[in-house]
């Protein structure tokens, strides 16, 4: 298709960074503007398009189309035309999705922060400005959601509500958020941050909101007034609480790859593999289905794969969905070769891509030991930049100070400094590193697990470890670490002498097994990450690309593999001294004596390969809410995560690839914190990849992140938990600018609610809904009522106006807008735009030091 061939709406998409919406009305593409974005009619059709800028990389390109419950079939058809349009448009590099209402992914809704309000009717009338100054309005929405919100337009009255969810009643001038007895902190705060969206953006701040606790209103007698005003007097008893759907996704191991091709006319679906996946089974030359049951269909297009098989793939999808039985909701991505979303990377065991750079350390593994190749710290440059701590897994150089206990009769015993670093696989160890920042003493505890421990002394190494953290009342970041999965942090703390002996004890007096023959495995170039591991002293253990030590009676012999370096060799040489007190001798490889041969009891081949440099694997982080109250893990992904997203009430599990973290809310219930682990090692048996089980597990409180947990978070804002809650705080700010409730009060019982229809944002003047109001009728039919009188609203700007970001970000001081201090532009943000922009709110941003402060700004854009 020639350019020109394109609709005239394709020629006004920007290629910048940030989203774009249209509708579909009459069958054609109409943009939908900016203060409208999160609000869906149901009786239309949506395309959303996302454009990400990537460090170092080429954009990335979603483009979404979502479907109202009750659009048409044209308009749906319609859409799905644009969009594979729109994907040729842009080079075919996006990647697609569908939407269905109410089933959307976490990715379109991580979209919409503040949530999405799905809204009745469409967009017939056609689509009008939003009219920030318009107060004609009177809906009550239904709130629904802990970490994606959506908010349904429902009848206003009294039957609508419930005691388990939130609901705000939107008069114009005020809007009151009422929360049922039993919703959490969470679902409050997420309602007031959607209630605070529409007062910025559908009118312009200049709107009140009022919060009434449903299990106490006789704290807010005013509010409750106007709620009874327009709804009547409340029943004696309301219904009970309706349990959320679970649209959140199990994971689930089930996947399955399908080739799609056609033969002889006729379409084709052939299952390939099933999980764990493999690159090197997509070929550019077909399409392919991967079937992650349970959760999506997704469609890979191969480079080379025919127009007509790329031009179907949506469609396709949805044939194999229908085949299937799935439900018509479930979710379908489809892309192109390169333009892989992060979910389909993380369904394949390993992933690389074309002309991928090596990272920070080079990694390569023969057998299960897995070598890594470190930089040198600058542990002031760690603690300056924590994203650099979090890409090599160090939270400084590993100078801190260390103590380690050993388990014996199920109690703790200290181990003697001497023997640091020598590990035995039938013992279990706690470890403790004590390290500094900004002056303040910071704490790890490794729970190291040696693979021939009793179950009672695993067990009892992990209660030891809850003792150890109450000691210093909760502050260390626990770490499990099980045998030959040592983190890169575990090893740098021993200096270059971590030895670990398969067998036996380090207890005094006990009686190891003793064998005239040892063989050790060492791999390391320096002391951050040098380690000894006890093989079967047998020829088939060696390596051509590593250093070995063999013990006999006799003689203590290194052997030097033709792949080793010299540093491989001199810290060899170092464990070796701390290992046998004997004379070395140096044995090169295809050197040896007879000796050396008769004592690994005979020659035999072993690994002799030219050591393969292999690129480290790419996998974006990934953050979820768990929970398992189901009886069944769950979790739902938050998508284009930030700091904010941690709830306080909640078990979050962040995964890196390379080690897993479990960041504990301070408000989690026990059972949820208790099942933490677990559900991490239920998380990463059941990974469609097949994950290494011993990955190791991060536990982290809140308030104690490390540097290697932040660094994955923008921003990081270190006092963002100070003080009063975030819910509270929001409460108590909004009670103090709403001290004339009973003149609105009086307003509305004098004058009534009404006018002549309402604006919904970004859609069409509607008339309100047929519903009756105690004491007068509020229909289409009533005459226009007089407007309220409603003193001046309060505003956090003193020029009492806000202004669109794009007037602020990124432009010169001669750019700005007349009256505008270049210094002070956050000023001129609505509290929804500055808490995005600037990823903290104003009172947070004002007890962050100045330098801080900028810091955010420049990022921003706003300095």
């Amino acid at each position: 298709m020639m350019k020109d061939d394109f609709p005239d709406t394709f020629r006004n998409i920007s290629r910048k960074a940030g989203l774009q919406i249209w509708t579909i009305n009459n069958m054609k593409m109409v943009s939908v503007p900016t203060k409208a974005f999160g609000n869906f009619f149901e009786g239309d059709c949506y395309i959303v398009l996302n454009i990400r800028e990537n460090k170092g990389a080429a954009q990335s390109i979603d483009v979404h189309y979502w479907i109202g419950n009750s659009s048409s079939q044209d308009e749906q058809g319609a859409a799905a035309i644009y969009v594979t349009q729109l994907d040729e448009y842009l080079g075919g590099s996006p990647v697609q999705y569908r939407e269905v209402q109410g089933y959307e992914s976490p990715q379109f809704r991580s979209y919409f922060k503040s949530g999405i309000i799905y809204k009745t009717g469409g967009v017939s009338s056609g689509f009008t400005h939003v009219d920030t100054n318009s107060y004609n309005i009177l809906r009550l929405m239904h709130v629904k959601g802990k970490k994606h919100v959506t908010a349904k337009e429902v009848e206003v009255s009294w039957n609508s509500f419930n005691n388990g969810d939130i609901f705000l009643l939107d008069t114009g001038k005020l809007i009151v958020q009422w929360n049922g007895p039993q919703s959490n902190r969470t679902e409050k705060l997420k309602a007031v941050l959607l209630a605070q969206d529409i007062r910025d953006r559908e009118r312009g701040g200049r709107a009140q909101i009022g919060v009434v606790e449903g299990s106490n209103e006789r704290e807010s007698p005013e509010l409750m007034k106007i709620m009874t005003t327009v709804l009547g007097e409340k029943p004696n008893k309301l219904r009970d609480a309706i349990p959320d759907e679970k649209h959140d996704q199990m994971q689930t191991n089930s996947v399955r790859l399908y080739h799609v091709f056609e033969n002889g006319g006729n379409l084709v679906v052939q299952e390939v593999a099933t999980q764990p996946l493999t690159q090197d089974l997509l070929l550019s030359s077909d399409c392919f289905i991967v079937d992650h049951k349970g959760s999506s269909v997704m469609v890979w297009k191969g480079k080379r794969a025919s127009k007509v098989e790329r031009q179907e793939a949506m469609n396709r999808a949805l044939g194999y969905i229908k085949a299937k039985n799935y439900p018509p909701s479930t979710g379908v991505e489809v892309m192109s070769e390169g333009g892989e979303s992060a979910m389909f990377k993380h369904l394949f065991k390993s992933w690389t891509e074309k002309g991928q750079t090596k990272g920070l350390g080079n990694t390569h593994t023969v057998g299960k030991i897995a070598k890594v190749d470190q930089v040198k710290f600058d542990v002031m440059e760690l603690h300056a930049h924590p994203e650099l701590a979090a890409q090599q897994r160090m939270v400084d150089d590993a100078s801190g100070d260390v103590t380690v206990w050993r388990i014996e009769n199920l109690e703790l015993v200290e181990v003697d400094p001497k023997t640091h670093g020598q590990f035995y696989g039938g013992d279990c160890y706690l470890v403790l590193y004590t390290y500094l920042r900004s002056n303040q003493k910071q704490y790890i505890l490794y729970m190291w697990q040696g693979r021939h421990a009793t179950q009672d002394e695993i067990a009892a190494c992990a209660y030891q470890a809850v003792t150890v953290d109450s000691k210093y009342n909760g502050a260390p970041v626990q770490v499990r670490v099980v045998m030959g999965k040592e983190p890169r942090h575990f090893l740098a703390i021993f200096k270059g002498k971590f030895i670990i002996f398969e067998g036996g004890t380090g207890r005094a007096g006990a009686a190891n097994p003793e064998s005239s023959t040892r063989l050790f495995q060492v791999r390391g170039t320096n002391e951050m990450n040098t380690k000894a591991t006890e093989v079967p002293a047998r020829a088939s253990s060696l390596n051509s690309n590593d250093v070995f030590l063999l013990k006999t009676d006799r003689v203590c012999y290194l052997w030097y593999g033709k792949g080793c370096s010299g540093d491989e060799r001199v810290m060899a040489k170092t464990t070796s001294d701390v290992l046998f007190r004997q004379d070395k001798q140096v044995v090169m490889e295809g050197q040896e004596p007879a000796n050396f041969w008769v004592a690994l009891g005979g020659k035999s081949s072993y690994a002799s390969d030219k050591r393969l440099q292999k690129e480290e694997l790419i996998h974006s982080p990934r953050l979820f809410e768990c929970s398992n109250q189901t009886g069944r893990f769950r979790m739902t992904e938050v998508y284009d995560f930030a700091q904010s997203d941690l709830d306080e009430d909640d078990v979050m599990l962040l995964d890196t690839w390379e080690e897993l973290f479990l960041w504990i809310g301070k408000h989690a219930n026990k059972s949820e914190t208790t099942d933490a682990w677990k559900s991490a090692q239920e998380y990463l048996r059941s990974h469609p990849a097949g994950r290494d089980p011993d990955t190791p597990i991060i536990s982290i409180k809140q308030g104690n992140e490390p540097p290697t947990f932040t660094g994955w978070f923008d921003a990081w804002d270190p006092l963002k938990w100070k003080g009063e809650n975030a819910y509270e705080g929001m409460k108590n700010k909004m009670s103090d600018q709403v001290d004339y409730m009973a003149h609105i009060t009086a307003d509305l019982s004098n004058a009534g609610i009404g006018g002549d229809g309402y604006r919904a944002p970004g859609g069409p003047i509607s008339s309100p809904p047929p519903y009756r109001t105690h004491g007068f009728d509020i229909s289409p039919k009533s005459p226009t009522i007089p407007k309220a009188k409603i003193p001046p609203f309060f505003t956090s700007v003193e020029s009492g106006k806000y202004l669109d970001p794009k007037l602020l970000v990124n432009k010169e001081a001669s750019e700005l807008p007349e009256g505008v201090d270049p210094s002070q532009r956050e000023e001129y943000l609505s509290d929804m735009d500055f808490e995005s922009l600037l990823g903290t709110n104003r009172a947070d941003f004002q007890r962050l030091p100045k330098w801080r402060q900028n810091d955010l700004k420049k990022k921003a854009g706003l300095f």
